[in-house]
């Protein structure tokens, strides 16, 4: 339905984006940017709440900065690593500190909403190396038609457990049109921006708002190791997030990249260029 709702979109501007060039990144990225992650998470959904679900989905950047740092030799700072520590201790609080044990299946379904995370991590920084270049519309569009094609032999195994009213079908037109072809449409252009890891800034408001639809629609609980959990794990993306504070001599050398160096020209002004990164 998201690929649709794009696909008329770019028949109504006449300018459909072409396919042939890079069908195979547009595969990878809708595997791994969508299909695998909806598919684990609605897995997890069904043994862990909405709230626990958002919480651990903002650990992304947690994942971003280490693939970063294994893809593209980004140095994982102090900073990244203390939001990493901090990360996994609100991980362990969120799932750890309860009146009981979680279950073998609440475990599984911890770590299905982590390999999710994972999965928006390696997507963005591929993103970044392999389509830095590509409109964000057609990466949007294209990653949605290779999702779809990915999930729809699952659909016959997994029928409507409950009757299909209309505002079920009203939640789901809502999902695919404003949760998925819009947001994936910005979210693109963000990563074409600023960059992989900033772009999943975005976590920041998945637990603030899973939790509050949580509390307000499904009438769930909001606990002790929901905030705490919460807490710790927006705090370490914060800290890996954050861009490093540059001391007077580096901040005095990204004023002054270099020298400035004239070329003259017979056929018209001198021109200065400045030699930066």
């Amino acid at each position: 339905m998201a690929f649709a709702a794009l696909l008329i979109i770019a028949l109504a501007r006449g300018n459909l984006p072409s396919l042939r060039q890079r069908w195979g990144d547009y595969a990878v990225v809708g595997l791994i940017n969508s299909a695998l992650p909806f598919a684990l998470f609605c897995f997890a959904e069904q043994y862990v709440s909405a709230s626990m679900a958002a919480i651990l989905n903002a650990t992304s950047p947690f994942f971003s900065a280490i693939v970063a740092a294994i893809w593209l030799r980004d140095r994982l700072t102090p900073s990244k690593l203390a939001g990493m520590f901090l990360g996994i201790g609100g991980v362990a609080l969120l799932v750890g500190w309860q009146s009981q044990p979680p279950a073998g299946h609440t475990l599984v379904a911890v770590l299905a909403c982590l390999s999710a995370a994972l999965c928006y991590a390696v997507a963005s920084v591929y993103v970044r190396v392999r389509m830095a270049k590509t409109p964000s519309f057609a990466i949007a569009l294209y990653s949605q038609l290779a999702a779809a094609i990915v999930l729809a032999p699952a659909v016959p195994l997994a029928p409507p457990q409950g009757a299909v009213t209309p505002l079920v079908v009203a939640n789901v037109v809502a999902l695919a049109l404003a949760s998925t072809a819009l947001a994936y449409l910005l979210y693109f252009r963000l990563i074409a921006t600023i960059g992989p890891t900033k772009a999943l800034t975005v976590t920041f408001l998945i637990p603030l708002f899973g939790v509050l639809w949580g509390f307000l629609f499904l009438d769930e609980s909001i606990g002790i190791n929901t905030l705490g959990g919460g807490t710790l794990i927006v705090a370490g993306t914060w800290l890996t997030l954050r861009s490093p504070r540059l001391t007077p001599t580096r901040r005095g050398r990204a004023a002054h990249p270099g020298p400035t160096r004239q070329t003259s020209s017979a056929a018209g002004p001198k021109i200065c260029s400045r030699s930066s990164r």
